[in-house]
C-alpha cells in the first residue's frame, strides 16, 4: 500500500463524522448512522485504490451501500485492499449525546482481514507494555496481574474496560473481587480496546462480549500500535454456526491471534471523533466552518499521526471534501 493512501482515508472517516454529528443527542440512532454512511461511501469515490468491503453494514440484500462485497476506490490501478468500516461506531452514544463515537475504518492488502460474521465475539485487548502477556483463556485475576506487572502499577490502579451488560455480570465480579477498577460502557468497544494502547486514557484492559466485526476492526488499531487482541466467536444460532464454516471458520471456539484477524505486515486504521472520549474530540461546529480531530496509523512504519481538522462548510457543505 502506497503511504499517501494513509491520508486519503482520514478524509473519508472526516466525513462520515460531520455528517453524523450533526445528530448529536436528538435520539435518532439510524438517521445518525445513514448520515455517516452515506458521506462516507461517497468519499471512497475518492480514494485512489481498489477495495472490497469485507466488513460492512451487510450483506448487499440488507443494505444500500457499504455492503460486504461493494467495490470502493477510484481503481484504476490503485492499491487492491480489503476495506472494514464502520461508518459510525456508537450510534447510541450519538443520539443519547455521549462518549467515544468514531467513525471507523480499516485497511489492509487484499486477503488479509479476517471475513468476520455479524455475531458475538468475546474479547480481550492490551497496550504494547502487555502484548504478550495475557491470554483469553487465563483467569481474570492472572490477565489482572500481568497487566499491571506490564504496566508498573498496582492492580488496584488499574481501569478494565467492559460493556454494561448482563452477560458480563460475573465477569464484572471477577474484576471487583481482584481489586482492579472498571469503567463501564453503553456502547463503542473499538475505542475502548484502542483505549488500552495510549497511557493518557487511563485504560489499561478491555474483557469482554462484543460486536466481532467491531474486534476485527480493532485488531488492526492494535497492530498498528503494538497492543494484543485476541477474540473467540461467540455463535448464538445453528445459522451463525454454518455462518462461520461460510466465511472459512471451521472452528468457531478456536482462538483468533492478531494474525488471525489480521495477516501480513501492513495494515491502516483510521478514526474521526463524533462525540469527544479519551482520545479524540468530538466534532465542533461553529458557524461555516466545522473542527475535526482524527487519528491514522499504518502498521508497517508504526506511524501515528493526530490530525486537526478545519472545514469550510459553505464550500463543501455536503462534506465530499476533495482536498
Amino acid at each position: 500500500m502506497d503511504r499517501s493512501l494513509s491520508l486519503e482515508l482520514v478524509r473519508v472517516t472526516e466525513a462520515a463524522a460531520l455528517a453524523s454529528a450533526r445528530w448529536m443527542g436528538r435520539g435518532k440512532k439510524e438517521e445518525a448512522d445513514d448520515a455517516a454512511t452515506t458521506a462516507m461511501r461517497a468519499v471512497f469515490d475518492t480514494v485512489p485504490m481498489e477495495g472490497t468491503v469485507v466488513i460492512g453494514e451487510g450483506e448487499m440484500d440488507e443494505a444500500p451501500m457499504l455492503y460486504i462485497g461493494e467495490k470502493l476506490g477510484q481503481g484504476n490501478g490503485g492499491p487492491q485492499v480489503d476495506v472494514a468500516v464502520d461508518p459510525l461506531e456508537g450510534t447510541n452514544i450519538v443520539a443519547k449525546g455521549t462518549w467515544n463515537a468514531l467513525t471507523v475504518l480499516a485497511v489492509a492488502d487484499r486477503g488479509n482481514l479476517l471475513h468476520a460474521p455479524d455475531m458475538y465475539m468475546d474479547k480481550i485487548a492490551v497496550g504494547p507494555k502487555a502484548a504478550g502477556k495475557v491470554h483469553i483463556d487465563a483467569p481474570v485475576i492472572d490477565n489482572l496481574k500481568a497487566v499491571a506487572r506490564a504496566n508498573g502499577k498496582d492492580i488496584s490502579d488499574l481501569v478494565a474496560v467492559i460493556m454494561d451488560r448482563e452477560r458480563h455480570s460475573k465477569l464484572i465480579q471477577e474484576v471487583r473481587d481482584a481489586g482492579a477498577r472498571i469503567k463501564l460502557i453503553t456502547d463503542g468497544d473499538v475505542a475502548g480496546a484502542i483505549n488500552t494502547a495510549f497511557d493518557h486514557t487511563g485504560v489499561d484492559i478491555l474483557f469482554g462480549i462484543g460486536g466481532a466485526p467491531e474486534g476485527v476492526i480493532a485488531a488492526v488499531a492494535l497492530k498498528c500500535l503494538g497492543g494484543d487482541f485476541q477474540g473467540r466467536l461467540v455463535p448464538q444460532s445453528q445459522e451463525e454456526l454454518e455462518r462461520c464454516k461460510k466465511m472459512g471458520i471451521a472452528d468457531p471456539n478456536q482462538i483468533l491471534l492478531l494474525e488471525d484477524l489480521v495477516k501480513g505486515d501492513d495494515a491502516i486504521f483510521a478514526a474521526t471523533g463524533v462525540t469527544d472520549g479519551e482520545l479524540l474530540k468530538g466534532v465542533r461546529f461553529s458557524g461555516s466552518k466545522a473542527m475535526t480531530h482524527s487519528i491514522v496509523m499504518r502498521a508497517k512504519t508504526g506511524t501515528v499521526r493526530f490530525i486537526d481538522g478545519q472545514h469550510r462548510l459553505d464550500i463543501k457543505p455536503n462534506f465530499v471534501m476533495e482536498n
